[in-house]
């Protein structure tokens, strides 16, 4: 469970903790820190680490399995166990070798792509605000009049597009992007409903009745984001706010609930913290994490076809399986 998964971690001289939507991270904030602890852990339980070792080949063998070394060499196994990763960060060794153990034993690959990773659009205003972090929003995404996501927390503008917890979550529920195919939407005040949004922009207005509507909201909105809620709201940004109606006020308002546009595609799986697809879960044991066709083939982690959401899920998934193949032996 995630709570031995914690509890191994403080065991190990790392304690963590919980945000928002029960993502789970080391207090310190440094993934290092989680590497250092399972690195010591590995070495007190008197496992052999062998850096700078490729494997080439996984092939079946009498008694077991020939694992071939790039560099040269065999080592002679009863088991393998290959917890490779995917094809995401394919600078920290994921770089899809464990689908080709896979295939190369006749076992099914399904489609990989990326998952937890940035949103491009076609519109230019996301990569003017590149650097805008936002905190406390709510996301939606939708395709077609269906919502597939929506939630509360925090997201960022990059030069690419969006980024962020909320967006790589979202991110998830997104594939085979095509024009017009998902939408996605940003409430910037989730707390306030259109009454209380409406009181609270009467109020800012009344405390500065002759400004410009284009000076006017600064206590409600960050300041590179007002230009362009400006713009959605149709209302002209010389206006004065003592002469803007009720209507125009819900159309502000409404933009500041609701800033839509159109997803263009995903980042590639490079970049990607997780991938999607993977090792076909219908051909492994979920007791033991051996392959259902070849007899001591272990598959753990990533290098399946599953995957949650950021925040320690997909490291959850990792934990889970390793655990119930090494209890089979």
């Amino acid at each position: 469970t995630h709570e031995d998964v914690t509890g191994l971690l403080e065991m190990l001289g790392t304690p963590t903790k919980v945000e928002r939507g029960g993502r789970v991270f080391p207090e310190s904030d440094k993934a290092s820190d989680v590497t250092r602890a399972l690195d010591r852990g590995m070495r007190d339980a008197g496992v052999t680490i062998s850096l700078n070792t490729e494997v080439a080949h996984v092939r079946q063998a009498d008694g077991g399995f020939n694992v071939e070394l790039t560099q040269g060499g065999t080592l002679k196994a009863k088991s393998v166990i290959v917890a490779t990763g995917g094809v995401s960060y394919p600078t920290t060794g994921s770089t899809g070798d464990g689908y080709q153990f896979a295939r190369e034993n006749g076992l099914n690959v399904t489609k990989l792509s990326a998952s937890l990773v940035g949103m491009t659009m076609d519109e230019k205003w996301p990569m003017l605000l590149q650097g805008l972090s936002l905190k406390n929003v709510r996301i939606t995404a939708k395709t077609g009049k269906k919502t597939i996501y929506s939630e509360l927390g925090e997201m960022l503008f990059t030069h690419f597009g969006m980024s962020g917890p909320l967006v790589l979550s979202a991110s998830a529920h997104m594939q085979d992007i095509t024009a017009g195919r998902y939408t996605f939407s940003i409430d910037l005040k989730p707390a306030l409903d259109d009454k209380k949004l409406d009181e609270r922009v009467q109020r800012d207005f009344a405390e500065v009745p002759n400004r410009d509507f284009d000076n006017s909201l600064g206590r409600l909105l960050p300041a590179s984001i007002i230009p362009l809620v400006i713009k959605r709201s149709g209302i002209p940004p010389e206006k004065k706010v003592n002469q803007i109606t009720k209507a125009e006020r819900a159309a502000l308002c409404s933009a500041i609930h609701a800033l839509t546009f159109e997803v263009k595609g995903l980042r590639p799986v490079s970049e990607a913290i997780i991938t999607r697809g993977g090792v076909d879960v219908k051909e492994i044991s979920p007791k033991t994490m051996e392959s259902k066709l070849v007899r001591g083939l272990h598959f753990i982690g990533e290098v399946l076809d599953a995957d949650g959401y950021t925040g320690g899920f997909n490291l959850q998934i990792a934990f889970a399986t390793a655990y119930a193949c090494a209890q089979s032996f």
